[in-house]
């Protein structure tokens, strides 16, 4: 396996048709461009999504912890629905204090308070062989009427295309964070980028939108970026999007940032950015609803036919790598060493 998140060609050779007992009560199972499934329970639907605990510990407990909670309730929030249970494994390193846990914790219990998110169960310990950033899994649930529930295979020809926040959200938000004092950038735009970390949750962007109505598929653009977003969500519903580059948001630090790290930063990793495809008398209500939140987003492209993204009638490659952990690498030598 190549490193990071599985590419499209492993899950058709060693994923898909290997998914173990077929029931009837599976909505949507294992699709590639699918960050959860859904089984139905009675009158309600569940959607459930399984994710790396990552405590990046170089941010700071704050920002680690928050981080780190967000992206275990954002791929079910992208369902239309809140998150309402998370069960947490935490394997965390031998010597690790149970002073660092409780500042850990007491953050997942603040961030899951807030949604109205229980810590249902889990499992805690240290073992051999683990290590920060990545120390344990989250599942996690999010409950409620099938009326309510978006899916990523919903998207339909003559659909508009809507962005939120734009590219790089997380990659600038992490890299001018963890290295904005050494960047030769002026004052103003180093701030810009360590706020875009703030923006590196995906939550409210979706629940907003769905709760507007006539959003019909939502995706995340984490790894390999908004690119691979467009592209996840047009395999996952088997369509095609035509998008308009101008049109895309593009938050403040975020072309400075990239410009000066060597990164594109349309493959670039965007934790907080949602790809939604919308009903197109739908649109300005999602928008208003969204620029109510504070949450920048644009109509920047329509569904077609067909399959594959295509960007100023362009085809858009769809990313092998994402840059942003190379870059980290670089700086850390740069900076730190």
């Amino acid at each position: 396996m190549d490193d990071g998140k599985a590419s499209r060609e492993f899950f058709a050779d060693h994923v898909a048709g290997r998914t173990g007992a077929d029931r009837a009560d599976v909505r949507l199972g294992p699709t590639y461009g699918a960050d959860f499934g859904v089984v139905d329970v009675g009158d309600s639907v569940v959607a459930m999504a399984a994710d790396p605990v990552f405590v990046m510990r170089e941010l700071g407990v704050e920002r680690a912890a928050w981080f780190a909670f967000h992206i275990a309730v954002s791929d079910v929030a992208l369902s239309g629905l809140p998150p309402a249970h998370l069960a947490l494994t935490l394997n965390l390193p031998p010597g690790t204090s149970t002073e660092a846990f409780d500042d850990i914790w007491s953050v997942f219990d603040r961030e899951a308070r807030d949604l109205g998110t229980s810590l249902t169960t889990g499992h805690t310990g240290t073992y051999e062989g683990c290590a920060f950033p990545t120390v344990g899994g989250a599942t996690a649930l999010a409950v409620g009427d099938p009326a309510d529930l978006v899916v990523p295979t919903g998207a339909r020809s003559g659909d508009r295309v809507v962005v939120t926040k734009g590219p790089a959200i997380e990659t600038t938000g992490l890299l001018g964070t963890l290295f904005g004092d050494d960047l030769p950038l002026d004052a103003e735009t180093v701030d810009a980028a360590r706020e875009r970390f703030w923006d590196a949750s995906p939550v409210r962007d979706a629940l907003t939108a769905a709760a507007a109505g006539g959003v019909t598929a939502m995706h995340d653009a984490t790894e390999r970026g908004l690119a691979n977003g467009f592209h996840e969500l047009a395999a996952a519903s088997d369509v095609a999007l035509a998008v308009d580059r101008e049109a895309v948001p593009v938050a403040p630090g975020v072309r400075e940032v990239c410009d000066y790290f060597g990164v594109d930063p349309w493959s670039a990793s965007s934790e907080g950015t949602v790809v939604l495809t919308v009903e197109p008398e739908s649109v300005s209500g999602v928008l208003a609803a969204l620029a109510e939140e504070g949450i920048p987003a644009a109509d920047a492209g329509v569904v077609e036919s067909g399959a594959g993204v295509t960007v100023d009638g362009d085809a858009l490659p769809e990313p092998d790598s994402d840059p942003l952990w190379p870059a980290y690498q670089r700086a850390r030598e740069q900076f730190w060493a």
